[in-house]
């Protein structure tokens, strides 16, 4: 890799880091959860990053891809809630999660997750098998009585793509394939009180737009050409919300999913209801591995 490329990597994760410190102080009883996404969100840019993915705040049995509209209503209050942030710098990204206990009843859960990250952590290094990765995530959660989400993962981090490859696991899959020299990747272990399985469930506010196709209006036109600008990472409707009427977007949207060019990430949600816990960090895989997202 290149000095550009490596020092990007870098930036990305240290506003990450930071991003997810301040958001956990935001998290508290009382504050609505759209105001804290939005401190977050213009924490980043101001910290001189660019947003990967919308902030995530997932609460309770919701796993990932929640994102508030600009009319939700939901406010902290006795919530497990999993504060997700990706940044990018110049396409290179840094990804980092963690999970605040609200109800004092989930320290367990939080702490299962959070020690699955560390143990992973530890044996880290050019040549680990990806299956030894999830048997160590696997091992830990289940050490604490719990059950990772198996089908939730970790992943390889590239340029404008957040979910790379290698899939690294929450469980022992027996994948005998190899962490290599220059990897990034993002190790993120869920764990949780329920079979350990996720759903998607409800209306998506996240979305991915997948090539470009010919549109006639022309504020439909200028949607395209804002989402364009996200350079094929994800987005949610709210961005878009903020610029433009809730009709015009309701309506584009509509026309980009007719062309087959939108793809909709809906909330993942545990199958039983069981509460989930995220803990994640990026990472280089170098001679010394390196954790791009600590502080």
């Amino acid at each position: 890799m290149d000095k550009e490329q490596l020092d990007s990597y870098i930036k990305a994760g240290k506003i990450a880091a930071e991003a997810l410190e301040f958001g956990k102080l935001q998290i508290k009883k009382g504050i609505s959860l759209l105001s804290v996404t939005d401190r977050i969100e213009q924490k980043i840019k101001a910290l001189k990053g660019e947003l990967a993915f919308p902030v995530q705040i997932s609460c309770n049995e919701i796993a990932a891809h929640f994102c508030p509209e600009k009319d939700d209503k939901t406010i902290f209050e006795n919530q497990l809630a999993s504060l997700d942030i990706g940044v990018h710098v110049n396409g290179y990204i840094g990804d980092c999660a963690t999970s605040i206990d609200l109800s004092g009843k989930y320290s367990d859960l939080v702490k299962a997750s959070e020690e699955a990250l560390n143990e992973a952590t530890k044996i880290l290094q050019i040549g680990t098998k990806i299956g030894d990765i999830g048997k160590t995530i696997q091992e830990t959660v289940e050490s604490f009585g719990f059950k990772p989400v198996r089908n939730l993962s970790g992943h390889g981090l590239s340029q404008w793509n957040i979910h790379d490859k290698p899939t690294i696991p929450n469980f022992n899959n027996y994948d005998e394939n190899e962490l290599k020299k220059g990897m990034f990747i993002a190790i993120e272990p869920f764990a949780t009180d329920g079979i350990g399985l996720i759903e998607e469930k409800g209306d998506a506010s996240v979305f991915i737009m997948a090539g470009k196709k010919s549109v006639r209006m022309g504020f439909v036109r200028d949607i395209q050409k804002e989402i364009e600008g996200y350079r094929g990472l994800p987005f949610t409707s709210r961005w878009l919300t903020n610029k433009f009427s809730e009709t015009q977007v309701k309506y584009a949207m509509n026309q980009f999913n007719q062309l087959g060019i939108l793809h909709s990430f809906p909330p993942l949600v545990e199958k039983q209801k069981g509460i989930v816990s995220q803990a994640e960090n990026s990472f280089l895989i170098d001679d010394k591995v390196v954790c791009l997202t600590k502080i």
